[in-house]
């Protein structure tokens, strides 16, 4: 029992500290606002990064779980002898308020989180970012702030795309194996549809958008040993990111959603 309290000690050390750092990084990339129209084209090619070279796995991922959700939910309505009727109005209300969010965050994560922590992680290591301090750049002006802002530009509009073609997955699966005409699912949707719900789906987005932005700059900003620090950045980059989108949805969900 005794023996296990100095490495739970150390751990706890090493989660405060790092969470710390986080913050701080945070706050400066915050700070660096104020360099936004120096930003525009660092902005703009993360943005594109981040925005237009995710658009083909949201479509593939979202098009799937549009179409899992309307069979699960036909499913559970046949076991509790609901009308199917109301099948536009659960997948609509699922889809826009978690679904989309969630999943969209996980994929930007696994994708952009590692990209971003790879890139700034062999800056690192190759001495390239103490190359900037130099010459009197900020990194993190030059880096970090850019790769936040566009991530918690573009996570909401991924999720507003990733609602679109999730909710048209699903309609194609009601009309051709559930025996619903899109007549009955869209006014479903259309019946289900609250401005409330778009929003809260948006404020998660933007919410995910800045954990995937700045996980990633941090573990790679701060990545060290070489090859194998970089790849465990990476790593430590999407396990992170992926849990704390997580943890901020359900808090977020209890806020807004709270009875």
């Amino acid at each position: 029992m005794n023996s296990g309290v100095p490495l739970l000690g150390r751990r706890a050390i090493s989660f405060i500290s790092r969470l710390g750092s986080v913050f701080l990084l945070l706050f400066k990339s915050i700070y660096h606002f104020k360099s936004i129209p120096r930003s525009l084209g660092l902005i703009a090619d993360q943005c594109f990064f981040i925005g237009n070279k995710s658009v083909a796995l949201i479509v593939i991922t979202s098009t799937f779980v549009g179409a899992v959700s309307a069979w699960q939910a036909a499913y559970q309505f046949k076991f509790i002898g609901a009308p199917l009727r109301y099948l536009g109005t659960a997948v609509g209300k699922a889809v826009v308020i978690e679904l989309a969010p969630v999943l969209t965050a996980l994929i930007v994560a696994g994708r952009v989180g590692a990209g971003i922590a790879a890139e700034l992680g062999t800056m690192r290591v190759t001495e390239q970012i103490d190359a900037l301090e130099s010459m009197g750049i900020s990194p993190v002006r030059y880096l970090v702030t850019p790769r936040f802002i566009a991530a918690v530009a573009m996570l909401p509009l991924l999720t507003i795309f990733a609602n679109f073609v999730a909710i048209s997955g699903a309609l194609l699966i009601s009309i051709l194996f559930v025996d619903i005409s899109y007549e009955t699912f869209l006014l479903g949707v259309k019946a289900s549809f609250k401005l409330s719900d778009m929003f809260a789906g948006l404020l998660k987005s933007g919410v995910f958008g800045a954990i995937i932005g700045i996980v990633g700059c941090h573990e790679g900003f701060f990545a060290e040993g070489g090859a194998r620090g970089v790849g465990k950045s990476t790593t430590q980059a999407v396990v992170i990111s992926a849990v704390m989108i997580l943890i901020s949805d359900y808090v977020i969900a209890t806020i807004l959603f709270s009875v």
